[in-house]
């Protein structure tokens, strides 16, 4: 009930008592002091009404302006914040643009340098023209046989010379400029993408945590060739990719980012999740989960490799899960017309008693159960020993055998490699992964 209504309702209960309250004194027929009762009953409910309904819409406005003020507070803080955040970015803002404008400055005045350079070197091949004409000249007649000429002809040529000295020192000294211009620019680029690895970076994460396939850059080329390419993009977040090898479909990789580079995750083992006792279609198209074991399929590898000379690195962990093995090899494969024969040449190893393949043994097709390739004239040593491999007379390694099951017992088919002394070692997890050779060491 607002405050016309009360008012209103106080007039007319202020009327009613009038009326009930004549000015003369007289006596009235037929009404009795109950009635008068009655009345200044009504008039004082209704006084008490009113009363209450003012101080309960005191009550209510006095807590809609504490709630207004609240408000009011809250917006004002609310304007403040943004006015700080909006100061902050302008100030960084005008920080970076301020970079950019150094990096700018510093970027012109590489032309300027290379030009001065060019501009050296010219100068001092027209000297060296000249000096050669003066040598390779025609023979001196006798008017120039005179004593004083051949003097004259050697401080001609000492003065050259010391021109030719000045001009190497200052061609060296260009050059010196020239390189520290250069570790700048590199410097400067490497900065660039930090700053642009850094605004992805938490979605790449994000991403390879999922195990869905991330992003590739691209450019006008399109996907990616292989993993290190992504590298070079900038990409340096492990997971899996979309890459398209040259003369290839595109395929879905594993990519494991380092120091070195970006490398192609071709086999993986480590839990005996995967059962890699298949046939030759499965180990030609590949087989396994990219995030857990897998074969990347010969197909696959074949395309990848074919892109030039590639590396390929192999890492070993026995079955204590201690002691790691790593050799690392000069890596080509064949077609399938030559049943995907593989050649390696040792590049390094972590030791030379550590060679996983002797180099007699470069150079093998690979067999599956029912495709007998190996160099064994009375056994299948896929058959025997489980798994698809290149194989020679089944006691060489088998990475592709099967995982052991019990704290790594002594079986024939389990995973195994021989080393250059002779001793077989149980494996418990490999890791195969290529890169191309021009990977930094």
């Amino acid at each position: 009930m607002n405050v016309p209504q009360h008012l209103t309702l106080l007039v007319a209960i202020l009327v009613h008592a009038a009326v009930a309250f004549p000015t003369e004194r007289r006596a009235v027929p037929g009404r009795d002091k109950k009635a008068a009762w009655e009345d200044m009953n009504v008039m004082a409910h209704g006084l008490l009404q009113l009363g209450q309904g003012l101080k309960e819409h005191v009550d209510k406005t006095k807590a809609q302006m504490r709630d207004v003020n609240g408000r009011l507070k809250a917006f004002n803080f609310t304007v403040a914040e943004l006015e700080r955040k909006q100061q902050e970015q302008g100030e960084a803002l005008k920080a970076r643009n301020k970079g950019v404008e150094e990096e700018r400055e510093q970027l012109v005045g590489w032309p300027a340098e290379e030009a001065q350079s060019d501009d050296i070197r010219s100068r001092m091949d027209r000297l060296e023209e000249k000096v050669d004409e003066v040598l390779k000249g025609p023979a001196l007649d006798s008017n120039h046989s005179h004593p004083t000429f051949v003097p004259f002809i050697q401080r001609l040529v000492a003065a050259q010379n010391r021109r030719i000295d000045q001009l190497v020192e200052k061609i060296k000294q260009q050059q010196d400029k020239l390189e520290k211009q250069s570790l700048h620019l590199q410097t400067l680029q490497i900065k660039v993408a930090q700053r642009r690895i850094k605004s992805h970076g938490r979605r790449d994460e994000e991403t390879a945590l999922r195990g869905e396939p991330q992003e590739p850059s691209r450019d006008a080329s399109g996907l990616a060739r292989d993993c290190h390419h992504l590298f070079l993009r900038g990409k340096q977040v492990s997971g899996v990719y979309r890459v398209q090898p040259q003369n290839s479909r595109p395929f879905n990789v594993f990519c494991e980012m380092t120091s070195e580079g970006g490398w192609t995750v071709i086999q993986k083992r480590h839990d005996g999740s995967k059962n890699f006792n298949q046939l030759w279609e499965s180990y030609k198209n590949g087989f396994g989960n990219l995030n857990s074991e897998f074969w990347l399929g010969l197909e696959n590898i074949r395309a990848l490799s074919s892109q030039g000379q590639h590396v390929l690195q192999v890492e070993l962990s026995d079955c204590a899960g201690e002691q790691q093995h790593q050799a690392r090899y000069r890596f080509r494969l064949e077609g399938e017309e030559k049943k995907f024969a593989l050649h390696l040449e040792q590049e390094s190893s972590s030791g030379a008693e550590e060679i996983i393949t002797t180099p007699k043994e470069s150079g093998l097709p690979f067999s599956t159960a029912d495709r007998d390739n190996d160099l064994a004239s009375d056994v299948n040593c896929a058959a025997l020993l489980s798994g698809g491999w290149w194989f020679s007379d089944c006691g060489g390694s088998n990475l592709n055998g099967r995982y052991p099951r019990r704290q790594c017992a002594v079986r024939r088919q389990a995973l195994f490699w021989t080393s250059a002394r002779g001793q077989g070692a149980l494996l418990k997890g490999t890791l195969l992964k290529i890169a191309p050779a021009t990977i930094k060491q």
